[in-house]
């Protein structure tokens, strides 16, 4: 047994065995097993990417033959044709209101009274004023008519006695009383005249008291109530709202900048309200007005439009929209207008570079998607579609007209009424 234990040192040192590189050796064989096994997991990653294939269907949709209707949608108001805002000049308490809301009304009808005692104490004022006026006028013509008759009496005595009799000095002093006479008189009349008219602006304020009716109408609002002041300081307060006539009424409704240049007078429209969602009304486009209105950016022009109510059913205030009819084309070629849009995907000629081993496995990054492109002449009205030939898209160079949002007039190309346009690329994996 010793003789073997001392001959095994020796046989390690002849074969140059070290226990040491004997652990390094195996560190080694499982470096060289974790390759080896990344190596079958992406030859396997490769094989299964190679064996599935990718299936592209396309989505398409046929050239059609009709007609197109263009149109142009704005949203608005209904308001009465004449709406008539009745206030109070005066200021004072509310005796009585004599109409409520929906009220119809005549012209010179009594809506509400003020309190008129005030004003009827400063009209008998004024009167009493007036009469004493044209008292003092009727005793400043007497005096007057009085002055002249002894003025006449001295001219005669004078002429009888060859200017003896009276004194030159009478004389004249008849004169001058003759004249003052005459200015008191002229005096009391411009009294009467003032007089008269201060009577006549206090009766005019008395007959305000009486709030009536300018129109033919019915009462929309009612502001007031029997016992409220009324303070006309720098305006007249708004008391009553009166429609003339609602039987006729105007849609005002804001119409966009890009589509006010297709809007004309006397066009058609049709509107819908909240009130009726089931039910559509008809409308003419009476007014397209220069002005415009800018509201959050948005730059709109407001356009009038007439509409019938004789039912009554539609009311002040209510929220329409309407689409107006702006053009109209018969007989026309067309085309969806997502065939418009449609560019098929840019196909890679090029083959890619090697990513390695580490590349192969980790995730390829997604590829920009092609963008669309729209050739487009001078007019802007040039545009590309694509039809199916042979199972792939074949490009065809067309000029458009109007569109509705939904279908697109073709004025000149290739295209007939049965062609298939594509609309859409799905790619099926297999």
């Amino acid at each position: 047994m010793d003789l073997k234990s001392e001959k095994e040192p020796d046989v390690a040192q002849a074969l140059g065995i070290d226990h040491s590189s004997g652990r390094r050796k195996g560190r080694k064989r499982l470096l060289v097993g974790l390759v080896v096994l990344l190596v079958i997991v992406s030859g396997a990653g490769l094989w299964i990417r190679g064996d599935r294939t990718e299936k592209v269907q396309y989505k398409t949709q046929e050239a059609v033959k009709g007609n197109l209707t263009v149109i142009v949608t704005a949203t608005g108001t209904l308001q009465p044709t004449n709406k008539v805002e009745v206030g109070s000049e005066l200021s004072g308490i509310i005796k009585t209101v004599e109409v409520d809301h929906n009220s119809r009304v005549k012209t010179g009808q009594v809506l509400a009274r003020l309190d008129s005692s005030k004003l009827e104490a400063q009209v008998q004022q004024s009167r009493a004023a007036l009469e004493s006026a044209e008292g003092k006028l009727l005793q400043a013509q007497a005096t007057l008519k009085e002055s002249r008759d002894k003025l006449e009496r001295y001219k005669k005595v004078l002429e009888l006695s060859r200017n003896q009799v009276p004194s030159q000095a009478e004389f004249q002093a008849s004169e001058a009383v003759s004249e003052r006479a005459r200015a008191d008189e002229v005096s009391a009349r411009a009294s009467v005249s003032q007089a008269r008219a201060t009577l006549k602006a206090q009766e005019t304020d008395l007959s305000k008291t009486v709030i009536r009716s300018p129109i033919n109408g019915i009462v929309l609002t009612r502001s007031i109530e029997p016992g409220q002041t009324v303070a006309a300081a720098l305006q007249a307060p708004v008391l009553f709202t009166l429609a003339e006539d609602l039987t006729q009424m105007e849609l005002i409704v804001d119409v966009d900048e890009a589509d006010v240049g297709q809007v004309r007078e006397g066009q058609g429209a049709v509107f819908r309200v909240d009130a009726y969602p089931d039910r559509t009304f008809e409308a003419l486009i009476r007014q397209t007005r220069y002005g415009s209105k800018t509201v959050s950016g948005v730059v709109t022009y407001e356009t009038v439009l007439k509409v019938s109510n004789k039912d009554l059913s539609l009311r002040p205030g209510m929220t329409a929209t309407a689409d107006i009819t702006v053009k109209k084309v018969e007989n026309a070629v067309l085309i969806p207008q997502a065939a418009l849009r449609f560019t098929p995907p840019v196909q890679e000629k090029e083959e890619q570079p090697s990513r390695g081993l580490v590349g192969s496995l980790l995730p390829r990054p997604p590829r920009p998607s092609a963008k669309r492109k729209q050739e487009e002449n001078s007019a802007g009205k040039q545009q590309t579609v694509w039809i199916l030939k042979d199972r792939q898209p074949s490009a065809l160079s067309i000029s458009i007209g109007s569109t509705d949002g939904t279908m697109t007039e073709v004025t000149a190309g290739e295209i007939k009424p049965g062609m298939r346009l594509v609309l859409d690329q799905v790619t099926e994996n297999q």
